[in-house]
């Protein structure tokens, strides 16, 4: 299972947190059991560890702890598992965070979205009804929402910040909490510094202030929001079409038993030209995801339900989202009626070829427009914005550096966010959002679809067009699993000593965005990396090759990007397996 959503910037420490002294871990055990308001489920489940050491042990031995990009972990009580007090604990650290920088006299809200996961509804509620004991006005919706609903909700009713509580594509058994900045944006420094100091001085019980839900609506201080922000939003997403095809297209999608069954076939069925075939046993809500072996739209596997759909209806694509329908998968219908799951590095360049495409043929390309990628992002994207005219910008792996930079444009007066999208099947056209949102990649992709038919071409006959015209791209990750966390520097060490010469190619450039420096290694010139610091090694080769690692930071894992073009389809197949043997055995992996 890929696992890009939790990187060393992006996640809390779980797995991977130095665990306490079985003393430590007995004390705080204790230390919950004698609390005097812990909930009868959370003690009943406590009591039954009584005398299980090794069960103390998991659910008390570490800390989850609170990361520039959030929390993320197991559900269960303890210490080193989500609960409503860990998210009391949070929300708490985030409402003092709001107050000791409010203007006195203003009312803040803060808007509140969750998915279809166990106990997702829950830790919403306890989150906005701790906001409101604090004099925070929580805007919650009133059912599961798609992650970037929340965000747009946090422009619309200009609020302080916003919370979504969602584990993305993780196994059924996690939850997670994130918190999003004014410009509905996922929190970044200075905001998520601050804030991880003022949620480490919460007091985990004495320090948390809630009350009850009747009271906190009789004062006005929680609102249940959806259906006319719902409204408002489709009304946005509409505003991305560049197009108004004639073609009809049928297209069979899943939410994978998430959020996005709420919004999305609305969304595509409002268009006129699309008729929408949903999975329906993967429309339902389910918290154990239990169709699939893992929600998530990068594994082919997930597709298994749909394709077969797609099969009898001789559907034209094929989309699946994943639980908080940020993310979205695609398969294309060949002209054979075989079907072709698109890698996330393909859909971005071809989303990336109409939306440019259009705007040139309307004469409304701007500029001063730009095209964000992260560094990780395969480069057929790059060359399709050069071909137009339009510079490419990169941020560090994270979807948060991507909607950090439209506001880095706004604010500068210069830069014109045209698109964004990562590898990891993420994406973002307009500003409304600021965050990947699947929901109008879902609906661009539909209308270049039709948009192509029109012209008698599928989504897969125009990427072998651009592929003819600018080299023929291949990607890999390779995710190798570590004894431990430590073994993950020794690995870093020695890719930092690379051969010059890999597969009789040469090295050009390294990159430590570590150290904050890049090498031009023909004749050592050094030159300062302008992004964060990250755990991260790059690699550039003189046939434009390159390869990239880093460490998850939460898991005993290190992961590997690779990327080769070449002019030939089999080529580049060639060029991309001696790439990684190559790299791989440099590293005495």
């Amino acid at each position: 299972m890929r696992d890009e959503d939790k990187t060393i910037e992006d996640c809390g420490r779980s797995a991977g947190e130095p665990a306490f002294a079985a003393e430590s871990a007995a004390a705080a055990y204790r230390q919950w059991l004698e609390y005097p308001d812990l909930d009868e489920a959370t003690r009943s489940a406590l009591l039954q560890m009584q005398g299980r050491p090794d069960l103390i042990r998991q659910h008390f031995g570490a800390e989850l702890t609170f990361g520039t990009g959030g929390m993320r972990g197991v559900i269960g009580p303890g210490t080193n598992r989500l609960n409503i007090y860990l998210v009391r604990r949070l929300t708490q650290g985030l409402a003092n965070y709001l107050n000791r920088r409010a203007t006195e006299g203003t009312m803040q809200s803060v808007a509140i979205a969750y998915d279809t996961r166990a106990y997702s509804r829950e830790f919403a509620t306890e989150a906005a009804l701790v906001l409101a004991a604090n004099g925070i006005k929580g805007l919650l919706f009133a059912g599961v929402r798609p992650t970037p609903e929340l965000s747009f909700a946090i422009r619309e009713r200009r609020c302080a910040a916003g919370i979504v509580i969602t584990a993305s594509h993780n196994p059924p058994q996690y939850n997670g909490y994130k918190v999003y900045g004014p410009d509905g944006g996922q929190a970044v420094s200075p905001f998520i510094d601050e804030l991880i100091e003022e949620i480490a001085a919460v007091d985990l019980f004495a320090g948390v202030r809630t009350m009850e839900r009747a009271a906190a609506e009789e004062q006005g201080l929680l609102e249940l929001i959806g259906e006319q922000l719902d409204s408002h939003y489709i009304a946005a997403l509409h505003t991305l079409s560049l197009s108004q095809p004639a073609e009809p297209l049928t297209v069979v999608y899943t939410p994978l038993h998430g959020t996005g069954a709420v919004l999305l076939p609305r969304l595509l069925n409002s268009s006129g030209y699309i008729e929408v075939i949903p999975v329906a046993e993967q429309m339902l809500p389910d918290a154990n995801f239990s169709t699939v072996k893992v929600p998530n739209p990068e594994e082919p596997a997930a597709f298994t339900m749909a394709l077969a759909l797609a099969r009898q209806y001789e559907a034209d694509l094929v989309l699946a989202t994943d639980p908080d329908c940020d993310r979205v998968g695609c398969a294309v219908r060949g002209s054979e009626g075989e079907y072709t799951l698109l890698t996330g590095n393909q859909t971005g360049a071809l989303l990336l070829e109409y939306i440019l495409g259009r705007l040139q043929d309307r004469g409304a390309l701007p500029p001063d427009g730009v095209m964000v990628k992260t560094i990780v992002t395969g480069d057929l994207g790059r060359r399709v914005a050069d071909a137009y005219g339009v510079r490419t910008e990169e941020t560090l792996t994270g979807f948060k550096y991507i909607g950090a930079k439209i506001e880095e444009f706004e604010k500068a007066g210069t830069g014109t966010f045209l698109f964004g999208y990562e590898e990891s099947y993420g994406y973002l056209a307009g500003t409304f959002v600021r965050d990947k949102d699947a929901l109008g990649t879902s609906l661009l992709l539909c209308e270049a679809a039709a948009y192509y038919k029109e012209k008698g071409m599928t989504l897969l006959q125009l990427l072998e067009e651009l592929s003819r015209r600018y080299g023929y791209f291949r990607e890999d990750l390779v995710s190798l699993e570590l004894e431990d966390l430590s073994k993950a520097d020794q690995l870093m060490c020695s890719f930092a000593q690379m051969p010059p010469l890999l597969d009789g190619v040469k090295l050009t450039e390294k990159r430590d965005y570590y150290e904050g420096k890049a090498w031009l290694l023909p004749d050592g010139t050094e030159k300062e990396l302008t992004l964060p610091r990250s755990k991260v090694l790059y690699y550039r080769l003189a046939d434009d090759s390159w390869f990239c690692i880093r460490p998850s930071g939460t898991e005993p894992k290190i992961k590997i990007y690779f990327s080769v073009n070449a002019a030939a389809a089999a080529e580049a197949d060639q060029k991309l397996q001696r790439l990684k043997k190559a790299v791989l055995t440099a590293a005495g992996l």
